[in-house]
């Protein structure tokens, strides 16, 4: 069984043009155990804010002032690469999310989700992972195989994805083993047939037993 050890307090700024909303977001993060180190209203704010605290995770509104969601995560992977960002938004376009993830962004929490959702984007991508809303999730299907058309190499979560999957793992039991939700199992485990080009499970036990990740 693959364990994934959890800090104890986890280090959040939020970013929002809306006073309430950062409010709300503050009060209900902070139910849960994490720290919010600071609020910013607009993007450029956020960026430099994130320099100076080096937060773990940066929650950011994808429609903010002076520079938006997209825009902030550029500015915040350049200069804190460390600090992970996650975008508020309402938008399931493939070509956004495209440019979304080329700015850093890793994860996509729909406006409409419960703070259920949120929560576990944030462990998500603090622990590296990439995490999407079920809204988003085949826009970035789309905007991911679309920037990566041919097979590469899986990273450290679609190996552990695929490795699950070749014991005979169901979803929802990955989902349980690597604390994450069910639809990023799902699309962890997209990502890894579009990248192999593999679409059956055979053919993932079958690589994956070439692989040396499971014995035959």
């Amino acid at each position: 069984m693959i364990v994934t050890r959890r800090p104890t307090r986890l280090r959040i700024l939020l970013a929002d043009d809306h006073h309430v909303v950062r409010q709300a977001l503050r009060a209900l993060l902070e139910r849960h155990g994490f720290e919010i180190v600071a609020e910013a209203s607009d993007g450029r704010a956020a960026a430099e804010m994130v320099a100076t605290l080096r937060p773990d995770v940066a929650v950011l509104d994808v429609a903010m002032p002076v520079l938006g969601g997209v825009d902030a995560a550029a500015a915040i992977a350049r200069v804190t690469p460390g600090t992970r960002v996650i975008l508020l938004t309402a938008l399931s376009d493939a070509q956004f999310v495209a440019a979304a993830l080329q700015a850093g962004v890793r994860g996509f929490v729909a406006k409409v989700q419960d703070i259920e959702e949120l929560v576990h984007a944030i462990w998500e991508v603090s622990g590296g992972g990439l995490y999407v809303s079920p809204e988003a999730s085949q826009a970035v299907l789309d905007a991911v195989s679309a920037s990566h058309p041919a097979a590469g190499r899986l990273s450290e979560r679609e190996r552990q994805v695929l490795k699950l999957v070749a014991e005979g793992k169901s979803t929802k039991q990955i989902a349980q083993v690597l604390e994450i939700s069910v639809k990023t199992a799902e699309f962890h485990r997209g990502r890894v047939m579009e990248k192999l080009n593999i679409h059956d499970t055979a053919g993932l036990v079958r690589y994956a037993i070439r692989e040396g990740l499971i014995l035959p």
